[in-house]
């Protein structure tokens, strides 16, 4: 689930009329489930979408109006499967959307303003798209198969090469122990001291010309891992790594942690690009039944358009 805040939101903030209040008495445009959904909430959201989504005022009203009638039909649901989604999961969301443009939450909140919408019209969005992806990944993860033939299919479609061969890694973990009780100014130390082990590091075979320098330093051997296996999060950075070097430290409930690449080599083997398409075809399937299962919830909700 994420959102895309495009760059053209302060512009856009810029000629959009001014925020508005919601009337008094907003006029109810559809009732789903018993809950109505006014034109206030159908502008609103509409004004969410143009701002994000580059759309023209007309169609931003129209899908507007389909994903608020989504968007209830899928609380039923959760509601139904006692799936409750609290308000701090909805601020954690939407602080990640702030992070991922740069923004501090309260920065979002005047954009959104400055454009018309409610930080309150995201976090609505936002707390049904999490339901959703609760809900989707109670029924359906780890029960989602995909086809030899379809995965064969598409390695014909790839490039020759990138069907010969995978890189495989040699990792250590490296981690900077910091004890749960520790002060912030012990817990700036030691991550002073992590970028310190990064910048020297350059040696798996002897860690301890460096580790030794400093207390309390664990090194784990994690052992080799295709890149196939490799974190999402942590793929790209580890691939840009040159043998003997460290990733940057990362925060874990121990202490500060990087990788360490001990080793690195291709071998002759289709299974990174295998992998990969199984999982892009898992994911399309997954979606494929996401909709049809939104399709079918929302045949049996009532709604009625006013």
């Amino acid at each position: 689930m994420r959102l895309r805040l495009v760059p053209v939101l302060f512009c856009l903030a810029l000629i959009l009329p001014a925020p508005f209040s919601a009337p008094a008495h907003a006029a109810i445009r559809v009732i789903v489930n018993d809950v109505p959904i006014t034109d206030y909430d159908i502008s609103q959201r509409a004004r969410l979408i143009t701002l994000t989504q580059r759309k023209s005022a007309s169609a931003a009203k129209k899908q507007a109006k389909e994903e608020l009638i989504d968007d209830q039909v899928k609380l039923g649901e959760a509601e139904r499967m006692g799936v409750d989604i609290s308000q701090s999961e909805v601020d954690n969301a939407y602080a990640n959307i702030a992070r991922n443009v740069k923004m501090s939450p309260g920065q979002l909140n005047k954009a959104l303003r400055s454009g018309g919408v409610k930080p309150e019209t995201l976090k609505a969005r936002l707390k049904a798209q999490l339901a959703w992806s609760r809900i989707v990944r109670s029924r359906f993860s780890g029960n989602i198969d995909v086809n030899e033939s379809d995965i064969i299919a598409a390695l014909k479609k790839t490039d020759e090469e990138d069907r010969k061969k995978s890189v495989e890694y040699d990792l250590k973990r490296i981690i900077v122990v910091v004890p749960k009780s520790s002060s912030g100014g012990f817990k700036s130390k030691r991550k002073r001291e992590s970028n310190q082990i990064r910048s020297a590091f350059n040696d798996c075979e002897n860690p301890g010309a460096v580790l030794g320098k400093y207390s309390e330093v664990v090194v784990q051997p994690i052992g080799r891992r295709l890149e196939t296996e490799l974190p999402a999060n942590m793929r790209d950075e580890i691939s840009a790594l040159q043998p003997g070097k460290l990733t940057k430290p990362s925060t874990t409930p121990v202490g500060f942690e990087m990788i360490a690449v001990c080793g690195k080599r291709e071998i002759a083997s289709d299974i990174a690009v295998r992998t990969e398409l199984e999982n892009e075809l898992r994911a399309k399937e997954g979606e494929n039944r996401s909709r049809r299962y939104l399709m079918e919830i929302r045949r049996r909700a009532t709604i009625i358009y006013r």
